[in-house]
C-alpha cells in the first residue's frame, strides 16, 4: 500500500481539488513541482487527522496537500516518535537557556502584535522570497481557518510574547504547521526549543508522533529537521526509521 495516497476515510465527495498545476519547485532550483490542493468540506475528526498526517499531508487553511511531483521525490514527510527521542548535549543547553520562558496553549488568533511579529520574523530572517507583508486576511486564511483542531503555543519572556507555534492536534499525533519568533532573540534558538518543548508536552500526554513537515536534503531551510533522532521519513510510500545521523536510507528500518 502506498501511504502517500489520500487516507481511505477521506472520501472524494468530502473534498475538492481546487488547484493542480505544475509549478517551479520552491526547494530545488530548476525542478518542477506538483502539489494538488484538496479543499475539505467538513472538519476532520482527530482519528482522521492522525491518518492524514501519516499519509504525508500538510495543511493550509481548509486545504490539505502533499507533493506529487512528476520527476522528483526529494520531499520526504518527517516525524519524530516522541517517546524515543533523545535530546543531544546542544539541545539540553538550549532547554536550559530557555528555562525562564513561560509557555501557554490556546486558540489561535490574529492581532496586530502577531502580525508584526510574523512579518519581522519573515523579513529580518530573509525568509520573504520577495513576498509582501502578511495581512490579517492572509494570516487567518492560512493559519487560523482550519479543517482540523488547531491550537497555538505562546512563548513569553518576562511577559513579552516572543514566539508563536501553530499546531494541528490529532488523537495521538501532532503536526507543526508554522513557528515564528522575535528575531531579537535569535541567540536563544527558539525554533529548536519550541520543538523540544512541544515534544515534551506530547510525551506527558502519552502521544505518539510529532510531524515536522517536509525534509529536503538539498534545501538548507528544510534539511535541519533531520537533527532530531530517532526520526522517521516517508520514502516512496513507506515510513522508514533513522536511528542516528549515520543511518542511510538503505539502512533505515521500515515501519510496519
Amino acid at each position: 500500500m502506498n501511504n502517500r495516497n489520500q487516507p481511505k476515510n477521506l472520501r472524494r465527495d468530502l473534498e475538492t481539488i481546487v488547484y493542480d498545476d505544475i509549478d517551479s519547485c520552491p526547494y530545488i532550483k530548476g525542478n518542477a513541482s506538483r502539489t494538488p490542493m484538496r479543499y475539505q468540506h467538513r472538519r476532520l475528526s482527530s482519528e482522521e487527522m492522525d491518518r492524514s498526517f501519516s499519509s504525508g499531508d500538510r495543511r493550509v487553511g481548509f486545504m490539505l496537500y502533499h507533493p506529487e511531483c512528476p520527476n522528483c521525490s526529494a520531499c520526504e514527510p518527517i516525524r519524530v516518535p516522541v517517546g524515543s527521542h533523545k535530546a543531544t548535549k546542544s539541545m539540553r543547553r538550549i532547554l536550559r537557556k530557555n528555562s525562564d520562558l513561560y509557555v501557554e496553549l490556546g486558540i489561535p488568533k490574529c492581532d496586530e502584535q502577531r502580525l508584526n511579529l510574523y512579518n519581522r520574523h519573515k523579513f529580518e530572517r530573509n525568509l520573504s522570497a520577495n513576498e509582501r507583508e502578511m495581512t490579517a486576511v492572509s494570516y487567518e486564511g492560512w493559519l487560523i481557518n482550519s479543517c482540523q483542531e488547531t491550537k497555538e503555543f505562546r512563548y513569553h519572556l518576562n511577559g513579552e510574547l516572543i514566539g508563536i507555534s501553530i499546531v494541528d492536534i490529532g488523537a495521538y499525533d501532532m503536526s507543526s504547521v508554522y513557528f515564528y519568533f522575535n528575531p531579537d532573540y535569535s541567540s536563544r534558538c527558539l525554533g529548536t526549543f519550541s520543538a523540544l518543548f512541544e515534544m515534551d508536552w506530547m510525551r506527558k500526554r502519552e502521544m505518539r508522533y510529532y510531524y515536522l513537515g517536509l525534509y529536503v536534503e538539498q534545501c538548507q531551510h528544510l534539511s535541519y529537521k533531520s537533527r532530531y533522532y530517532p526520526h522517521e521519513r516517508l520514502i516512496q510510500g513507506d515510513w522508514k526509521r533513522f536511528e542516528t545521523s549515520k543511518t542511510t536510507p538503505e539502512q533505515a528500518r521500515q515501519i510496519k
